[in-house]
């Protein structure tokens, strides 16, 4: 099993290193004001890995309640796409084998030790003909090894086409340690009302191991 989620603290990686996007832990009471140690966490909930509600980039879409009868459990295939420059195009995506309803992760350069460290504003990324590609393909959702599935696109193509074909988009996931192949995600949504977007553990899991745990 492996867990793909990223850890929430002050120097992980945000979106472009933009500084106004990093997360504060505050411990608001402590030991030396109160006899219990207390914090709250200040947020972007975009931050780290999430899932994308379709009102992130649709002026009339749903909200995150949309996702609360989301199952955890998803067939799903890590790609290795880690041949691909700046960005996915579909003609990247035609070299694998993409099965219907399955949720689709994208293991990219973004992956490669200090990739996203030297390069916050050059991550790999899903361009438009990529998400088009998934969309026919009837894909269950796509996740990405970066804090977005897209950049340097105007008007967002590649968010707007999978929301409005109610295509999940999973982002700011961790592969490094991962092989391809295909896995069971265990994708498990923070239960946040009315929000644009919901951050998540995520764990990939071969089939056979499902049935070890519950040994």
């Amino acid at each position: 099993m492996y867990d793909i989620s990223m850890t929430i603290k002050k120097d992980m990686l945000v979106y472009k290193g933009r500084d106004n996007l990093r997360p504060e832990i505050i411990a608001f009471r402590n030991f030396d004001n109160s006899d219990v140690h207390q914090s709250k966490l200040i947020m972007n909930l975009h931050t780290g890995t999430h899932v994308d509600a379709p009102l992130h980039m649709l002026e009339n879409g749903d909200s995150s309640n949309c996702l609360f009868d989301e199952k955890p459990f998803y067939k799903s295939h890590i790609l290795n796409l880690t041949s691909a420059n700046e960005k996915i195009t579909a003609k990247d995506l035609k070299k694998h084998e993409i099965k219907p309803d399955s949720f689709i992760l994208l293991k990219t350069q973004n992956s490669k030790p200090f990739y996203l460290q030297n390069n916050p504003k050059k991550f790999i990324y899903l361009d438009e003909t990529g998400a088009e590609y998934l969309i026919n393909q009837k894909v269950k959702g796509v996740g990405i090894d970066s804090i977005g599935i897209e950049r340097n696109q105007d008007n967002y193509p590649t968010h707007k086409k999978l929301l409005k074909n109610n295509i999940l988009i999973l982002e700011g996931i961790k592969l490094n340690k991962t092989p391809e192949g295909e896995f069971i995600l265990f994708l498990a949504l923070f239960k946040i009302s009315g929000s644009d977007g919901v951050p998540a553990r995520a764990y990939v899991l071969k089939k056979d191991e499902i049935n070890r745990y519950f040994k």
